[in-house]
């Protein structure tokens, strides 16, 4: 942008790649975000409404609020991390302090103390919420700028990138084989784990935790890279996290939205995110109460990662023989589907009853599916996303690959917070009662809430189809764009 001052970095050269190992150690650092995420999406409301009696509307409400906060937090926080010159380089010591604290203020939001009300309940849970998730965006803000630093080759990055997804996926499918298995089991009068308010403290411990240890390795293990790391070699100015470095980045921000194949994008994102984060927010709503699920049947459901395994060697050959758009178009589509199906199925009395096994060979196969569709999308939406950079760079001149993931992180964080909130409005709207551990709600509630959490909202996934449908960006537009840059 004009007016700001060059950025001047050193690093020591490499001699070669970087190591299995290093690779490796980067990658432990998916845990700790892997594992707040998945408990808050499917424990936090549950537990505060259900189990404490709170009202649904209020849990999301201050669970968006803290999101929202965080999205916000976010871009200062890169700024900063950026120009930040220590002898342990710009990444570690954000790391460490972030994964010190996040396990620390993530633990209290399930030990509430007794007697708070309504009024103190929201207030504990905004605020724990929110220390943990600035917490976890100082940790995770540096740790995954450090992934392009470790190394300029683009082969080796997607290499560096993969080890990260792989050994996210990992965690993402353990701790949930470990919470539904061991920490929530069954009550013996048949009180399901989830159901129980004695079972929270362990898995909170136990999340607490990972999420710090997984921190702490990452940093203390990747700590011999900082010499690699780019350096400033005279120090930033201080402007930039203060209010220039503001103006700026909102001014490189409406840049970034000035491109037309970004915003449909951009706003695609937005949508998807809001609807996502409500559909997540219900998730275990539905299982427990719609589709009446144990503990034990829940510890199948982590198979659905053998769908995401399949699709990896298929994403190359697909994106060989038709443009992305079509692609993601499809992948949407056959995700929109399969998202309905299960609960369409249902209510037309084509789906084994609640409590037959057959019933979960059949949920857990659309799970394979909807995951295989997921890896896709994510690694093709990833792809579309560098090809407008190029076709920003020819437009404008300007390479504005940090710009356009902080919008896509602010707009889905501050999206999914807004689906958060809706999740609570959610519970109001289908009136499930509170404060009930039994696992049972009436007929009609159920039916309810399978209209609009199996149905109604999967529905709404054809307005971010119906932008991505606008997205013009072709194979053959791409050839000519890296054409005319090449001639540049």
């Amino acid at each position: 942008m004009e007016g700001a001052a060059p950025a001047t970095y050193s690093r020591i050269s490499r001699s070669g790649p970087t190591t299995t190992s290093t690779r490796f150690y980067q990658g432990l650092g998916a845990g700790p975000d892997t594992v707040l995420n998945w408990v808050v999406s499917t424990f936090v409301l549950l537990y505060y409404n259900r189990i404490l009696g709170l009202d649904g509307f209020l849990v999301s409400l201050a669970l968006g609020a803290a999101v929202i906060a965080d999205a916000v937090f976010d871009p200062l926080l890169a700024s900063f991390s950026d120009n930040l010159r220590t002898r342990w380089g710009r990444r570690h010591p954000l790391m460490l302090v972030g994964a010190l604290g996040v396990g620390a203020a993530f633990l209290p939001v399930f030990l509430p103390p007794a007697g708070l009300g309504q009024t103190g309940l929201v207030l504990w849970l905004f605020v724990f919420m929110l220390a943990s998730r600035l917490l976890m965006a100082t940790f995770f803000i540096p740790w995954a700028a450090i992934a392009s630093e470790l190394s300029d080759d683009y082969v080796e990055r997607t290499s560096i990138m993969s080890w990260r997804y792989a050994v996210g996926w990992t965690i993402g499918v353990g701790f949930p084989v470990l919470v539904f298995g061991a920490l929530m089991p069954v009550g013996t009068d048949g009180t399901l784990g989830q159901l129980s308010r004695d079972n929270y403290p362990a898995m909170a411990v136990a999340a607490a935790i990972l999420m710090t240890s997984f921190g702490v390795l990452t940093t203390v293990l990747t700590r011999r890279e900082i010499p690699y790391l780019r350096q400033h070699a005279v120090p930033a100015p201080s402007t930039t996290v203060f209010a220039s470095g503001i103006k700026r980045a909102l001014g490189e921000f409406l840049v970034a939205l000035g491109n037309r194949h970004f915003a449909l994008l951009f706003l695609a994102v937005l949508l998807s995110s809001v609807i996502g984060g409500t559909t997540m927010n219900m998730g275990l709503y539905m299982t427990t109460f719609f589709w009446q699920l144990t503990p034990d049947d829940l510890r199948w459901f982590p198979l659905s990662a053998v769908g995401a395994v399949l699709a990896f060697p298929l994403v190359a050959h697909i994106q060989s023989r038709w443009d992305k758009k079509h692609i993601l178009l499809i992948c949407s589509c056959l995700s929109l589907l399969d998202g309905l199906a299960p609960v369409a199925l249902r209510l037309l009395n084509l789906l084994p009853a609640n409590g037959d096994p057959m019933l979960i060979v059949v949920l857990v196969s659309m799970g394979v599916l909807g995951a295989g569709i997921a890896v896709v999308q994510g690694i093709t939406g990833s792809s579309m996303i560098a090809d407008v950079l190029d076709d920003q760079e020819l437009r404008t001149g300007l390479r504005q690959e940090a710009m356009f993931s902080a919008a896509l992180a602010f707009s889905g964080k501050a999206a999914s917070g807004i689906g958060m909130a809706l999740g609570g409005l959610l519970v109001f709207a289908v009136a499930l009662p509170q404060g009930d551990a039994t696992g049972q709600i009436d007929g009609e509630a159920a039916r309810r809430l399978g209209l609009v959490v199996g149905l109604l909202l999967p529905l709404l996934y054809v307005l971010p189809i119906l932008l991505v449908s606008r997205y013009g960006l072709t194979r053959a537009l791409h050839d000519e764009i890296r054409t005319a840059l090449g001639r540049r």
